[in-house]
C-alpha cells in the first residue's frame, strides 16, 4: 500500500503539468499539420538591417508533443546578407531519405505549426558576427544529422543545446521543456551546460542532474525536469516549464 500511494504521488506530480498545459490552452491537439500556421510572429528583426544577427527560438511542439515539450531552432544573418538561415533538426525529414539537420533560407520567426514561438538568444552586431562562425563550426561536428528519437533523444532539443555548449558566447538557457537537452553526444556523463555557467550529469539523457548559475538546479527523470532556478526565483516542472520570474 505504502508502494502505491508514493507511485500515485509521483504520478500526480508527473502528470500535472501537461494536463495543467492543456487546460491553460498551451496545447492543441485538433490542429492538421497541412493547415496549421506557419506565418511569421513579427517578433524578429528587417533580415535588411545591416547588422549580424543571432536568434534562437523555442515554441511548443506539434500536436500531443507539445503537451510534454518544445521544438527548438537557431536563425543567424551575417551583417552583409539580407536574409536570415534557419538551422534545425526535424524527424519527419528521415521519411524522405534526407538528413534531419538542415541550414537554409528561411523566414526564422515562423509559427511551430500554429504555436508561438519565444526568443532565448537575440545576439546582435560583431558578438554575432564571430558568434556564426563558431555555430558554422558546431554544426559542421553534429554528430547525429541522419540521427532522431523523440525521447530521449537525440533531437531538435539535442542539438540546439550541443550548439550551446560549442558556442558559450550564445549564453543559451534552454527551457525545462526542452526534452532532449540532456541528450549528451558520444554516451557523454559530464558536460558543461548550454549557458556555460556550470556543469551536468547526465546517463543517455533518461536520469541526470544540473547544477549552474543561468540553469539553476534541475533534476531530471526520464526525460523530465525539475528543478529550482535562485538567480531569478522560479521552479521548474514538466509540462508547464518555469513557475515564477521570466528566464532571461
Amino acid at each position: 500500500m505504502k508502494w502505491a500511494k508514493r507511485l500515485s504521488i509521483v504520478s500526480t506530480v508527473v502528470l500535472i503539468g501537461p494536463v495543467l498545459s492543456i487546460a491553460c490552452g498551451q496545447v492543441h491537439l485538433d490542429r492538421d499539420w497541412r493547415t496549421a500556421s506557419r506565418v511569421s510572429a513579427q517578433i524578429a528583426p528587417a533580415p535588411e538591417i545591416p547588422e549580424a544577427i543571432v536568434q534562437i527560438y523555442a515554441a511548443r511542439a506539434f500536436n500531443w508533443r507539445g503537451i510534454f515539450g518544445v521544438h527548438t531552432w537557431i536563425a543567424t544573418k551575417r551583417s552583409q546578407d539580407q536574409h536570415f538561415v534557419v538551422h534545425d533538426v526535424i524527424g519527419w525529414r528521415r521519411f524522405s531519405n534526407r538528413a534531419v539537420l538542415a541550414s537554409y533560407v528561411d523566414v526564422p520567426d515562423r509559427l511551430w505549426f500554429g504555436n508561438q514561438p519565444e526568443i532565448l538568444v537575440d545576439l546582435r552586431g560583431q558578438a554575432a558576427e564571430e558568434a556564426i562562425l563558431h555555430i558554422a563550426d558546431a554544426i559542421g561536428t553534429y554528430p547525429y544529422t541522419w540521427d532522431y528519437r523523440l525521447w530521449p533523444g537525440p533531437n531538435s532539443n539535442t542539438f540546439t543545446a550541443f550548439v550551446g555548449r560549442h558556442v558559450p558566447e550564445l549564453r543559451l538557457h534552454l527551457p525545462p521543456t526542452a526534452i532532449g537537452k540532456d541528450f549528451l553526444e558520444n554516451s557523454t556523463i559530464l558536460a558543461r551546460t548550454p549557458s556555460g555557467t556550470g556543469y551536468q550529469l547526465s546517463l543517455a539523457g533518461l536520469v541526470g542532474m544540473t547544477a549552474a548559475w543561468r540553469e539553476g538546479i534541475e533534476v531530471n527523470i526520464i526525460g523530465l525536469v525539475f528543478g529550482v532556478d535562485v538567480r531569478r526565483p522560479a521552479i521548474k516542472l514538466p509540462g508547464i516549464g518555469r513557475v515564477g520570474f521570466s528566464q532571461d
